[in-house]
């Protein structure tokens, strides 16, 4: 009896030392809560591992590292990974690297029986404390917010953020100064177009707009996070992002003005590679600064740690290089004494591997979850269970791999990308893709 309890706990579907790389899939689904393209790994016994590329990336990322990986064993993560890494960069560039990796952990763990987490070292917590991103439609009050935050405390939620910036003030007449003729172009659009002409100016690097708040503007906006408080309380945490395109100057009188609220922190003020600037902001506000979701690899962080620019990172796995990448860039932040939260926007696969990174991660923090309000988000891949986040936790899984059996093939169906209406295409003209990719002579 005693035997056969033992045998029952053996893998016997995979010979890790054998399993070979054999193809890799993809399949775009929007609204989830934006464009995700899902991905599949492909093996020689059966095993499918299970990726995701960023939004805002494309599969081309990763289908350019198909013939670089075929054949290969994929529990040999740090190889492969050293191999393609090179592929990769800042931002959604790195979307194909990070893909495959997620993809080659939950190989390696469905192949050897074990959680990904295991893989890592251990787990130094069983549940993941997600913070719960939170938006209003259409023009609305600090009130109208604080009451939606409310609300998401009252689903179990421990930590919230919530966006404040220039798209508040784009119709209050004197709280913004800008190049003449900017008010009048914004004006003219509506709906996301409005809101993408706000943020971006053009495209245009926050120092380089020429966009000003008035104190007009920054009692409007501290007013904002007053009304908010008035309705949450000061006792949980509230994260802020979405500036907007501003100069770091203006950014460090939002700051001041929005101190005395009890602000977690301010996330992504400036572009996380104006080191400087970052060193300017921090030293100038007791407000906690964070950023770090476009930053990709460990090396990249240290100028920002090392600089004393952040108070928090805030990485993304699928554009900071994946589950183990991850885990050393936060080992990295502790070693400065800055804790690591997670960025997350993502689906149930980039949300798992997040977990798993986090588990691993000491000075883990909390994970983002922008997808509270979407009632098939979860339903996106098969599992056992019911919700992914109950009272504001996910717990650590013990099944193998991420702990994600597959993709639920008709979920996706009603939710294909309508510009990529096939699911699971065959990529064999990537199989030959081919050049000299060594770094040296």
């Amino acid at each position: 009896m005693k035997d056969t309890v033992i045998q029952g706990k053996i893998n016997t579907n995979s010979s890790p030392s054998q399993l070979k790389i054999t193809d890799m899939r993809f399949c775009d689904i929007v609204g989830a809560p934006m464009h995700c393209t899902l991905m599949k790994i492909y093996t020689n016994q059966g095993l499918v591992g299970l990726g995701e590329v960023r939004d805002g990336s494309s599969s081309t990322y990763a289908k350019l590292l198909k013939s670089r990986i075929l054949g290969e064993n994929p529990c040999d993560v740090e190889k492969i990974f050293r191999r393609i890494k090179q592929f990769g960069g800042q931002s959604r560039q790195a979307g194909g690297v990070c893909a495959v990796e997620l993809a080659l952990w939950d190989l390696a763990g469905k192949a050897y029986g074990v959680p990904v987490y295991q893989l890592l070292g251990g787990k130094f917590r069983d549940k993941i404390r997600i913070y719960c991103d939170t938006d209003v439609e259409g023009k609305h009050t600090g009130t109208q917010m604080g009451e939606a935050l409310k609300k998401r405390m009252e689903m179990g939620f421990t930590f919230l953020k919530m966006d404040l910036g220039i798209g508040i003030l784009s119709h209050e007449k004197g709280a913004l100064s800008a190049p003449l003729g900017y008010f009048e172009e914004v004006r003219g659009y509506t709906g996301e177009d409005k809101r993408s002409r706000i943020y971006d100016f053009y495209n245009t690097a926050h120092p380089f707009t020429g966009i000003h708040v008035t104190e007009k503007g920054l009692d409007i906006l501290e007013q904002y996070v007053a009304d908010v408080r008035s309705v949450t309380g000061y006792e949980i945490p509230l994260a802020i992002d979405h500036f907007g395109h501003i100069c770091v100057e203006d950014c460090i009188k939002l700051c001041r003005r929005i101190e005395k609220y009890n602000i977690a922190w301010a996330e992504d003020l400036i572009p996380w590679q104006y080191t400087e600037q970052y060193k300017r902001l921090r030293g100038a506000t007791t407000v906690p600064i964070c950023t770090g979701e476009d930053i990709y690899l460990k090396e990249n962080f240290v100028p920002l740690l090392e600089g004393g620019g952040v108070s928090i990172i805030h990485p993304d796995l699928l554009s900071s290089g994946g589950i183990l990448e991850n885990k050393k860039i936060g080992d990295l932040a502790q070693d400065y004494g800055v804790a690591m939260a997670l960025h997350m926007a993502e689906s149930p696969v980039a949300c798992m591997a997040a977990v798993h990174s986090a588990a691993a991660t000491e000075n883990f923090m909390v994970l983002e979850n922008h997808s509270v309000d979407i009632d098939w988000w979860d339903d996106i891949v098969i599992k056992s269970g019911g919700k992914l986040v109950q009272n504001g936790y996910i717990a650590v899984p013990d099944k193998p791999g991420l702990g994600i059996d597959d993709y639920n093939d008709e979920v996706i169906k009603e939710h294909l990308h309508p510009n990529f209406p096939e699911m699971w295409a065959p990529t064999d003209d990537w199989n030959d893709e081919h050049s000299n990719d060594r770094l040296w002579s």
